[in-house]
């Protein structure tokens, strides 16, 4: 019985260890908004100044990326994985939820575009 219990309480240990963390940026026109994703509290807010904003993503964490810019818009965002290599993508603003996939360590998200039909 106790070698049954210690292997629970093990296993358990194991299981918060490997955890992963989710966080959530959340733009609307240029403000952003950074809250925890299991709280829904906001960690604090700013505006969009400059061309890309940087979100810092650790090892094994997953970014929850909520655009919800008020028109059809769309934003580039540039994927850095730990091993140095890029991922461009154009992804549609408009009440979208993105989440980043493993190995990401870092999101560059640009400002609202006008999304052009071709």
């Amino acid at each position: 019985m106790k070698k049954l219990t210690l292997s629970i309480g093990l296993v358990a240990a194991i299981m918060s260890a490997k955890a992963q963390d989710t966080t959530c940026t959340y733009f609307t026109g240029k403000e952003v908004y950074e809250f925890d994703y299991q709280m829904d509290t906001i960690l604090y807010w700013e505006e969009q100044t400059t061309k890309f904003y940087d979100i810092e993503v650790k090892y094994g964490n997953t970014l929850c990326l909520d655009l919800s810019d008020n028109k059809n818009r769309v934003r580039k965002v540039i994927t850095t994985f730990f091993d140095g290599t890029t991922r461009k993508d154009i992804l549609d603003s408009k009440d979208r939820v993105y989440f980043t996939p493993r190995g990401v360590t870092k999101v560059s998200v640009g400002k609202p575009r006008l999304a052009i039909k071709l």
